[in-house]
């Protein structure tokens, strides 16, 4: 019996944020400058690292219980859904999950957003996608919208340092990617 890589672009985008994780703890302020994208007043227009910092906030991590966090999902539901829209897909997804989590904070919020969230509610609304045929919405994904994304609604009301808004972008992010079925079949 072999240990197969089974989907390429769930377990390099996994090693990847793991990595930063370990090196965040040796360099402190790794994550903050290079991994975390800057709430609205923030963003630095003239600067390529901002630039960047609207897609590689997903890769880093407060700690390693946020990591633990995400990456439960992630390596849950990655897997499934690599193999129905296939690793290009999802990296496109993860992508551009990343990329309008990323704008909207640095549009709409003062404070700066860090983490894999966004792309974890992504998968779970997708996932709710997987077996449905064109013209029918699956009762499993309103069921997971009201659950996942009325949480988040409400949680949204409370002081904390989540960021409820990403939770709720890339599970509207991962609605629309399953609607509209970029399946590879």
């Amino acid at each position: 019996m072999t240990i197969k890589y089974n989907a390429p672009v769930t377990l390099t985008f996994t090693l990847v944020c793991a990595v930063i994780l370990l090196l965040s703890a040796l360099l402190p302020g790794l994550a903050e400058s290079w991994f975390s994208v800057p709430g609205r007043g923030g963003f630095d227009p003239s600067s390529v690292r901002d630039y960047l910092r609207l897609a590689t906030h997903v890769i880093g991590h407060a700690d390693i219980n946020h990591f633990l966090s995400n990456f439960a999902f992630i390596l849950l539901l990655g897997p499934i859904l690599e193999t129905t829209y296939g690793s290009a897909g999802m990296l496109i997804m993860m992508v551009v999950t990343a990329l309008v989590t990323g704008i909207l904070n640095v549009l709409l919020f003062p404070t700066g957003l860090m983490g894999a969230s966004g792309i974890v509610f992504m998968m779970i609304l997708l996932s709710s996608f997987t077996n449905f045929n064109k013209g029918e919405i699956p009762l499993t994904f309103i069921l997971v919208l009201l659950l996942y994304l009325g949480k988040e609604i409400a949680n949204s009301f409370s002081r904390n340092d989540i960021s409820e808004f990403a939770h709720i972008m890339g599970g509207l992010c991962g609605s629309i990617f399953g609607y509209l079925k970029p399946s590879r079949r």
